[in-house]
């Protein structure tokens, strides 16, 4: 079985704008962590780095703008996500009609990935 992990978006986001996409995520239910800051990361600059650098190479040039962009994951809240189903498609809608509002400042591969669950507030009590 696979172990417990969260659906993610991995996003590169332009800094001047990751206050605004945020909130408005957060409107939606759906958190950001910053990949060098996520708690499930033990060196966060160097993950950052590494998914930053993963993320550019893969697109040969395409997306050298955001070489100093930040790259973030987007999850769903408890909205959206239900233990042990899939995301539901409306989820995946909202997300990805999002982030294209954000067009000229993100760059994303439109699939989801995982990664191992991130402790909510709620769950640390």
């Amino acid at each position: 079985m696979r172990r417990p992990h969260e659906n993610v978006a991995t996003v590169l986001v332009d800094p001047r704008i990751l206050g605004d996409i945020e909130i408005e995520l957060m409107s939606l239910d759906m958190p950001l962590w910053r990949v060098c800051a996520a708690p499930i990361v033990k060196d966060g600059q160097r993950l950052a780095f590494q998914v930053r650098h993963r993320l550019l190479t893969s697109k040969r040039g395409e997306w050298d703008c955001a070489k100093d962009w930040v790259p973030v994951w987007i999850g769903f809240g408890s909205t959206w996500a239900f233990p042990g189903e899939a995301i539901p498609w409306p989820a995946h809608k909202a997300l990805w009609t999002l982030l294209e509002g954000y067009s000229d400042q993100v760059r994303y591969n439109k699939r989801l990935g995982g990664i191992p669950r991130i402790p909510r507030l709620r769950e640390a009590c």
